[in-house]
């Protein structure tokens, strides 16, 4: 009998993240804090504390998960903030920054009253971005996120006390070095205005071939520019890169053309959405990507999910030897923002999520069953 299938985050590989994230922060200066959008197991922040002091939201749900949870106030961004939610965003952030100059003038003073203590800042757009996919890209021609050098005043109003852009997705510390120069040349003239500036996320420093050194270099050179200002930098994908996987397991083996589809107890639709969305195909352990034309090879699998939907497979991977029913297959690197970002769709059982810890036990942080889907429609 096979087991159910689970997440598992490894503490020993998410610590040696979070060390590499604690040294880049205390070399160059700056502030680096957790984004909730890509992370949010909060039964593993006892482990994130002892690196990191703040972590950043951009809905009441997750500014209270920092509150509560975490233990400190939300960094906050939202592209809008509603009215019925704004007073409690407000109580559990230290940091509120606003999308537009409208968003500023509707609920800046509203928010200094509710929380005295707020620093408030402005989303700019640089107007520039390296990220390949449009999807993912902030500053693409049109997009709904921040406010472009044109359009602000050469006086900020007093209340602004820093900007953040965000303009990267898993970039190199080389198109953050490109990107930084654009960002000095459009705002640069309202720097001396400033206390904070927040370079967003997509810093990708965990990556193996991330060049630490740069980023370093470049964020000390900014210093040396304007020591006035303090920086923070929120990636999201660095802190969990690599650090954890998908277990699934094979539940039945159809052929159609010539073609196999191994249906697995998991769904990318639903467990794995990224890979439909961006899209890409996941690394399998044990397996290679082949392309299509390979797909009728001998030992090549597509892997299909257990929802109804036809779209919901992906593959080929040509496998060392023929799969069978109730072999175990591993997705790696499904830990950041998939465990976020997964769903009940068709009522599929959610995997569970395990972290492994450093001595070799596994602690379920996490289990799933039918009450859950059930009461999100409660």
């Amino acid at each position: 009998m096979t087991k159910p299938p689970i997440y598992i985050i490894e503490e020993k590989l998410l610590r040696r993240n979070l060390e590499l994230i604690s040294s880049v922060a205390s070399r160059a200066d700056v502030e680096i804090i957790l984004a909730f959008k890509a992370f949010a197991l909060w039964k593993t922040f006892p482990v994130f504390r002892e690196y990191i002091q703040s972590t950043t939201a951009s809905s009441l749900s997750e500014a209270r998960l920092a509150y509560e949870e975490f233990g400190s106030p939300a960094h906050t961004y939202s592209p809008a903030y509603t009215d019925w939610e704004i007073d409690d965003i407000a109580r559990c952030s230290s940091h509120l920054t606003f999308n537009s100059l409208t968003q500023f003038s509707a609920y800046s003073e509203r928010v200094k009253r509710q929380n005295p203590l707020l620093s408030l800042g402005l989303r700019v757009n640089p107007e520039y971005s390296e990220v390949g996919t449009l999807l993912y890209n902030p500053c693409a021609p049109g997009t709904r996120f921040g406010v472009t050098a044109d359009k602000l005043p050469d006086r900020l109003p007093s209340a602004i006390e820093g900007f953040h852009c965000h303009c990267h997705c898993e970039s190199g510390a080389d198109v953050f070095q490109r990107t930084l120069k654009h960002i000095e040349e459009k705002f640069g003239k309202w720097f001396n205005q400033l206390k904070w500036i927040n370079f967003g996320g997509g810093h990708l420093m965990t990556r193996k071939d991330y060049d630490v050194e740069l980023l370093i270099d470049i964020l000390q050179g900014f210093h040396r520019r304007y020591p006035h200002l303090k920086v923070v930098l929120e990636p999201g994908s660095a802190f969990a890169w690599q650090t954890g996987f998908l277990e699934s397991h094979v539940v039945d083996i159809v052929e159609d053309k010539g073609i196999k589809t191994a249906i697995l107890d998991v769904s990318f639709t639903c467990h794995m959405p990224d890979c439909l969305e961006m899209p890409y195909q996941p690394e399998v352990r044990g397996a290679q990507s082949v392309e299509l034309e390979q797909a009728t090879q001998p030992c090549t699998y597509r892997l299909g999910g257990n929802s109804c939907l036809s779209g919901d497979f992906m593959g080929s991977w040509l496998f060392n030897k023929p799969l069978n029913i109730g072999d175990t297959v591993i997705f790696e690197d499904m830990i950041h923002y998939t465990t976020v970002k997964t769903n009940t769709f068709n009522g599929i059982t959610h995997p569970s999520i395990g972290m492994l810890h450093a001595d070799g036990k596994l602690e379920i942080l996490r289990e799933y069953g039918y009450e859950d889907y059930k009461n999100r429609m409660n």
